[in-house]
């Protein structure tokens, strides 16, 4: 059911992709000020009992609802898991960005190019050369294809194997989301309330971003995949972030990171990768390694279903 569940969501995003998405957004960002206003005492303990409490209801109430529709018939429960990916997957809410930044990049529309990528982003790019959108663009589509894609099915796969239904996908979304909203934030009062957040977040990636990593090693230049993996991932300020961008610049032979101009002043971020400088042309190699990578999971979901039939 895992596999043709996927296939099902993913064809519907291509063929109709989701148009309430920032409702969804909006909805889900009042559900978790929710517990932000009435848990926020601006210490690590009360993060966590907001976190748990968040997360238990969608939790519980994925399994719940997947059990009484299997019951019902398995093609009810198919549905529902179809629908929950559809909601979580997201593969178009950035290939399109990263689409059109290519175009724009080839026709020598850098403004055009720029705009798109700060829309994308949420932060001013109009300093940026081609060469730099080009540069950023991959990193923002290797992290979107993580967050969006493989670490959804990762999760997704694992409940389901558990009997739990579509929870995994639902719970990795929710974390994802509860770490944008409360890490980070510099705000008077706000304390330490979203360290938790930010904590169970890399306890979920802890796998995911390696199986992602060693998927691009295997479907792009394996040796400067494990190279970059292991030599230039910790330099990120992020460590999961940087598994994910050392292993694709490595997978792809080309240099990401490195200094770009923002607001007025050089941002000198860690050299990811090795090879040549990005252009449009990587942007092309960008998008064939993410679908080689998911057509390697799609061919290992089909072996595992295949060995379950037959092992039955």
């Amino acid at each position: 059911m895992s596999l043709f569940s996927l296939i099902a969501a993913l064809l519907l995003e291509q063929l109709h992709p989701l148009a309430t998405r920032k409702t969804l957004h909006s909805w889900l960002g009042g559900y978790v000020q929710f517990f932000q206003d009435h848990f926020n005492a601006g210490e690590i303990k009360h993060g966590k009992i907001a976190w748990l409490l968040a997360v238990l209801l969608p939790l519980t109430g994925s399994p719940v609802l997947y059990w009484l529709l299997l019951r019902a018939h398995p093609v009810f429960a198919w549905a529902f898991c179809v629908l929950v990916l559809y909601l979580t997957l997201g593969f178009r809410q950035f290939s399109h960005y990263f689409t059109d930044i290519h175009r724009a990049l080839r026709n020598g529309d850098l403004e055009k190019a720029r705009i798109l990528l700060s829309g994308w982003r949420g932060t001013p790019c109009h300093e940026l050369g081609a060469g730099e959108v080009a540069r950023v663009a991959i990193e923002e589509a290797l992290l979107a294809s993580h967050r969006h894609v493989f670490g959804v099915m990762f999760w997704f796969v694992i409940t389901m194997l558990l009997g739990l239904g579509p929870a995994g996908a639902v719970l990795y979304r929710l974390a994802l989301f509860l770490r944008a909203r409360w890490s980070n934030r510099n705000d008077a009062g706000f304390g330490e309330f979203g360290a938790f957040a930010q904590q169970a977040c890399r306890w979920m990636e802890w796998l995911p971003v390696r199986l992602t990593a060693a998927t691009f090693a295997i479907v792009g230049d394996f040796e400067d995949t494990v190279y970059c993996w292991r030599t230039q991932a910790q330099s990120w300020p992020d460590p999961e972030a940087g598994i994910v961008l050392a292993s694709g610049a490595g997978a792809l032979g080309v240099r990401l990171g490195q200094l770009i101009p923002q607001g007025g002043l050089p941002l000198d971020r860690p050299e990811m990768g090795v090879g040549e400088e990005a252009d449009a042309d990587f942007m092309q190699s960008a998008v064939g390694l993410v679908w080689r990578a998911l057509a390697f999971w799609m061919i290992l979901l089909f072996l595992l279903g295949l060995a379950t039939l037959v092992g039955n």
